[in-house]
């Protein structure tokens, strides 16, 4: 059998498509910020996309898309290819049926998620929420149906366009939610919301529909398949049992922040949501870059019974996360309230508005490289057939996080701010946790490689630090000008010149991480210039 290998260039791939779809999102949060502000109509849609939005991380993009890489891609090693297939076509059907009753039961039962995701909401915040949720609840279908889909894609090594499905949503959920928010009220109330909450369906269908012919290329073909007590589907169904609670993690804790910011008054849950959105970009661009062309890798080669490159596979992931998101996290911190304010002030989203998310977004960063590696560890647990374990550090973390809500909310009084604090500490408690368990399960993860390569990126990113100090002090008369020209290019001056120093550090300090990237930059560049006529 080939050697598998984790593939840098896929990496770059996926981050590249990621990076299109983060910033499209980041649009979409840009225009929700522009049209609605961060009042209690805003409060009142972030809750009703929580609900679908958090089964689809549990079921669909979490222990779906988890558990049905891990038994696909090892059926492909074990048997042959239309033995995958035919599994994928039963976990089709299944998916199709299950999510059309979820579906359902959603559109029945929205008044009582509205009561437990946000109990401090009053009567008519309530009211407009669950007619929100009724609207926007068939998105789980949808996106679930997409998530099974980009999972045969990426265990057939195709990763572009499922990477690329996810921009086809923000485009649907933008053009479509505006256009039809102007039709209902071109003041863009709060009824208005109403229209988004369709776009958010215009997205979703986008986003299925967007990967088939892709599909079709790699010789699948969809018909009905009932034959659900199936040797396979229960593998499926049996990873997912622990995958729903181990990939809930991330969901519940911003779940749980929710019920909490409720009783903080209007535009708690609209701060934290607005920072949280912008903290997962670097976290999608890199975090979910690296773990989608991970799992695949792993699963085969745990199949294969190599622990060694299984091994060295996971530890060079890990410190690809970490080479990647570690600059982002300081960025983050040290420029959150240059860079709320550039995206986000406008129109109802006033100065106050970004002091606050600011605020909370240099406190979710904390847990940034935490979720990073996460995303990458905790499917590789699957792989290795020990499913439970992920689970159950799980349930530490989500009791941990209630208990500092409590406490750095109201006992310390730091409100909002607290539960991003919480969310961020809590993630990066779970990383370690996982990572020390990894090590027992796979007899060791390159730890004293891994120390001596964050050590040097440490170095490197002191130096990106002290760039985006002394450029916030330089620069600080253009940071804080009326002008968003100003304000934008010293922005990404700074932004930029601390990228460059980071890189430079690291590549002087012969980070191997950094010399891929480069290497991957270089093969780039030569493949275009012999391309050119005459070269």
């Amino acid at each position: 059998m080939a050697r598998e290998k984790l593939n840098t260039r896929a990496a770059g791939i996926v981050a590249l498509a990621v990076m299109l779809s983060r910033v499209l999102g980041l649009a979409r949060e840009l225009i929700f910020a522009a049209l609605f502000g961060a009042g209690r109509g805003m409060d009142a849609y972030i809750t009703a996309y929580r609900a679908p939005n958090l089964l689809r991380d549990l079921f669909a993009e979490g222990a779906l898309s988890v558990a049905f890489v891990t038994v696909f891609s090892k059926l492909g090693v074990e048997k042959n290819y239309e033995a995958s297939w035919e599994l994928a076509r039963k976990m089709a059907t299944m998916v199709l049926v299950f999510m059309s009753l979820v579906t359902l039961l959603g559109i029945i039962f929205a008044p009582a998620l509205i009561v437990v995701l946000a109990p401090g909401f009053d009567a008519d915040k309530s009211a407009f929420a669950i007619e929100l949720t009724r609207i926007m609840f068939p998105f789980i279908l949808m996106v679930s149906l997409a998530a099974l889909v980009m999972g045969m894609l990426n265990s057939r090594n195709v990763f572009g366009i499922p990477a690329l499905a996810s921009s086809f949503y923000n485009l649907g959920s933008i053009f479509g939610g505006v256009t039809l928010a102007w039709m209902i009220d071109p003041t863009f109330g709060p009824r208005a919301l109403l229209g988004m909450a369709v776009g958010t369906l215009i997205g979703g269908f986008l986003q299925l529909a967007v990967q088939i012919p892709s599909l079709k290329k790699v010789g699948f073909a969809f018909h009905f398949d009932f034959g659900w007590r199936d040797e396979q589907v229960k593998r499926v169904l049996w990873l997912m049992l622990p995958a729903v609670i181990a990939a809930s993690a991330v969901q519940v804790n911003v779940m749980v922040n929710s019920i909490f910011a409720s009783y903080l008054g209007d535009g708690a849950v609209s701060w934290l949501s607005y920072a949280f959105r912008l903290m997962q970009l670097p976290l999608g661009i890199f975090g979910v870059a690296v773990a989608t062309v991970t799992l695949p890798a792993v699963a085969k080669i745990a199949a294969g019974g190599d622990m060694a490159h299984f091994r060295e596979t996971l530890a060079k992931a890990i410190r690809l996360a970490l080479f990647l998101t570690l600059p982002a996290t300081l960025g983050l911190m040290l420029m959150s309230d240059e860079i709320i304010g550039l995206i986000y002030q406008r129109g109802k989203f006033v100065a106050g508005d970004t002091m606050q998310t600011g605020a909370a977004l240099k406190f979710y960063a904390v847990g940034l490289m935490g979720y990073a590696c996460i995303k990458v560890l905790s499917p590789a647990f699957y792989a290795l057939d020990h499913k439970w374990t992920p689970m159950l550090v799980t349930f530490f973390g989500i009791a941990l996080n209630i208990v500092l809500n409590w406490q750095l909310t109201f006992r310390m009084g730091l409100g909002h701010k607290g539960l991003a604090l919480s969310t961020g500490l809590v993630a990066t408690i779970d990383f370690f946790i996982l990572y020390f368990l990894m090590r027992r399960a796979a007899g060791g993860m390159e730890t004293f490689k891994a120390v001596g390569s964050f050590g040097r990126i440490l170095l490197a990113a002191a130096g990106l630090a002290a760039v985006c100090i002394f450029g916030r002090e330089w620069l600080a008369p253009w940071l804080g000008a009326e002008s968003l020209v100003d304000r934008a290019w010293s922005l990404l001056a700074i932004i930029g010149a601390a990228a460059a120093v980071y890189f430079a550090i690291c590549a002087l300090l012969r980070v191997e991480e950094a010399r891929e990237a480069l290497a991957l930059v270089k093969r780039k560049i030569s493949r275009r210039a012999v391309s050119l006529p005459g070269a």
